[in-house]
């Protein structure tokens, strides 16, 4: 079996010839320090894992592009690089500043500083088109891998669900203050967002993607409460994982942190796959054998691994004997595809070859 046919089983709740291993994005820090900077199909070559190629592609039409122009300006620190981003409309400037350094990014002013201007997103936040034949292309170079992607997110920073793009763009604790204060309001401009997205996937026809990403970790539940989830999250992100399904599109819904008191939310939802199954040592509260069990004949479930602690700092049979515990918990009859909770930054190259080896061990009778 090859890897693609492997993790395409698992995705649809299938038992494949054993159990199916890899990883999220593969963090540039990581390859450049650890991996001689090799790309993403080197590295899993290299570790032996079952590759995933992400792709996205999209543009904006010249009319959008005038009436929605991104100006970048570099701001002198002291710390980190930091970028000021202006947005240029027919009505308003926004602006936006964000900070990077090896790892990632952060947003320390956000775009929406007036809820008035909701009215100007309305009218001019323009909704990005697939690029089908860029991103078919890519499939067709790839065919030994899953063809993964995400839903456009906010330019500058985002993320693919609905409630989590808007905390990006307003600030996680205003945003949740104002579910009590005006959720009117939170809802008008959730449905700016979630418009936008559906416009997008209007445009997916014919894409050979295998799988599409919605959600973000501002919907876990170290974050807002399951009522916000089922009220704010929910209803806006449903309709949008049903039109990607309708294009034979399969759907991942993304939660890192935690996730147990929505498990079933999330899977009512209806999306393909749920992942990220963050564990308890990690900051999350997944218990992967009582997940599978309320969940796991609904959805496939992806992660659940501790890279923190298993991916350095440990010997290889520790590492292996985590991936057998996980394989236990959650792999009967199939639909799980084992990969760390989320990125990693720092890791031991041999331990994730231990990971990969002991994976490929765990075999479906």
């Amino acid at each position: 079996m090859t890897s693609k046919e492997r993790l395409l089983i698992a995705l649809d709740g299938g038992c494949p010839d054993r159990l199916p291993a890899t990883t999220h994005h593969i963090m540039k820090y990581f390859r450049d320090t650890y991996m001689g900077g090799c790309n993403d199909r080197e590295f899993f070559r290299e570790m032996g894992l079952d590759p995933i190629h992400w792709v996205n592609h999209s543009f904006y039409t010249r009319e959008q592009e005038e009436n929605w122009r991104i100006e970048e300006e570099p701001v002198n620190t002291t710390g980190y690089r930091t970028v000021r981003y202006k947005i240029h409309t027919p009505k308003k400037t926004f602006t936006m500043v964000v900070q990077y350094n090896q790892y990632t990014s952060w947003v320390t002013e956000h775009l929406l500083k007036e809820k008035g201007d909701i009215e100007i997103l309305a009218r001019y936040l323009p909704s990005p088109r697939a690029d089908v034949g860029k991103i078919n292309e890519e499939a067709k170079e790839h065919q030994d891998c899953l063809i993964r992607g995400f839903i456009p997110c906010f330019d500058i920073s985002g993320q693919p669900g609905c409630w989590q793009d808007l905390a990006c763009i307003f600030g996680i604790q205003d945003l949740i203050m104002e579910t009590y204060d005006d959720p009117q309001w939170v809802k008008e401009v959730l449905g700016i967002l979630q418009r936008r997205k559906l416009d997008y996937v209007d445009t997916l026809d014919g894409c050979k993607y295998d799988i599409l990403e919605m959600g973000g970790g501002d919907a876990s539940t170290t974050v807002i409460s399951p009522g916000i989830f089922q009220e704010f999250v929910a209803p806006f992100d449903t309709p949008i994982i049903h039109g990607i399904q309708q294009k034979n599109i399969r759907v991942v819904y993304h939660t890192c942190g935690g996730m147990m008191p929505i498990l079933e939310d999330i899977a009512a939802m209806g999306p393909n796959a749920m992942e990220t199954f963050t564990p308890v040592d990690m900051g999350g509260d997944a218990d992967l054998k009582e997940a599978k069990r309320r969940v796991g004949k609904k959805v496939c479930m992806i992660g659940g691994f501790d890279q923190f602690h298993f991916f350095n700092g440990c010997s290889q049979e520790a590492t292996r004997s985590r991936v057998r515990e996980c394989f236990e918990a959650a792999g009967e009859n199939g639909g799980f595809i084992l990969a760390p909770s989320d990125h990693f930054f720092d890791a031991d190259p041999e331990l994730i070859r231990a990971f990969a080896q002991e994976a490929a061990c765990c075999i479906y009778e």
